[in-house]
């Protein structure tokens, strides 16, 4: 079996058919998210848990190639009625970041306070975490309520994140829980103070392939949105990349040619 010495973290959203324009770049419609995972199956790519990602980068067993992560972001119901039984009949596993505070709730972060409520998404309530953890998935957090953590002072911004992780301690049990942070924002007193709130990892939505010397607080991870068809996805993980098009695909093998025409430097 070959290894992997890169390995992709794909970033989901919403399960779901496009709803307000706020919104719809990140709702993958059910049918094009069954379409996504039986491509990448087909191509030879597997999900295996973020555990097992982060075994790696701590000096464990190799991944094997084609494997990659799966996430989902916000902890949405229609991760779990559109999702996760596809990823049962493939056997795959995924992680989900939850906004603990609003277990239950809605997305209050996406809309007005006035909005209207065909305006928001439902949010997972507890007891359906604990029932999708006994199917397969990692829960993982996305601060309490979602706030862009480097606007925060110092308690609040503490508060966010230890406040979190002790909420899924006391729902889950004590273990060791990771982070992604909300709308991507990260700074270096942010990354310090996930360390600190006692993380073991943290997720960035910076893409790219994720090798072994990758900062553990800065996991990357390619976007996955509403309009990419599968040909588009394939691209993506394959190139560890946000630009799905055809042209950056062709750019990129046309720079790969060229550089394996160029001649080797001399060594005497």
């Amino acid at each position: 079996m070959s290894t992997s010495a890169r390995v992709p973290v794909l970033m989901y959203h919403q399960v779901a058919d496009a709803g307000p324009a706020n919104r719809s770049p990140y709702c993958v419609s059910p049918e094009r998210f069954r379409s996504h995972m039986t491509r990448l199956a087909d191509h030879g790519y597997r999900a295996v848990p973020l555990e097992s990602l982060l075994a790696w980068l701590e000096g464990g067993p190799p991944l094997a190639q084609g494997d990659f992560v799966l996430t989902f972001d916000d902890g949405f119901c229609s991760v779990r009625d559109h999702a996760l039984p596809v990823l049962e009949r493939l056997g795959w596993p995924c992680a989900v970041f939850v906004v603990t505070d609003l277990l239950g709730g809605v997305d209050s972060w996406n809309v007005p306070p006035d909005a209207a409520t065909a305006a928001q998404a439902a949010l997972l309530t507890a007891d359906e975490l604990l029932e999708m953890r006994s199917r397969g998935c990692e829960i993982h957090s996305h601060t309490r309520t979602h706030r862009s953590l480097p606007q925060l002072d110092d308690e609040d911004l503490n508060a966010e994140l230890t406040g979190s992780r002790e909420a899924l301690v006391k729902l889950l049990g004590a273990g060791e829980y990771c982070l992604a942070y909300p709308f991507g924002r990260v700074d270096e007193r942010v990354r310090c103070a996930a360390v600190a709130a006692g993380y073991r990892a943290a997720l960035s939505v910076q893409p790219g392939f994720n090798r072994q010397d990758v900062d553990r607080y800065q996991i990357r991870r390619i976007d996955v949105v509403g309009h990419d068809s599968d040909t588009a996805l394939l691209r993506k993980i394959q190139l560890g990349t946000n630009d799905g098009s055809l042209r950056h695909w062709a750019t990129y093998r046309f720079r790969q040619a060229i550089a394996r025409l160029q001649p080797r430097p001399s060594l005497g």
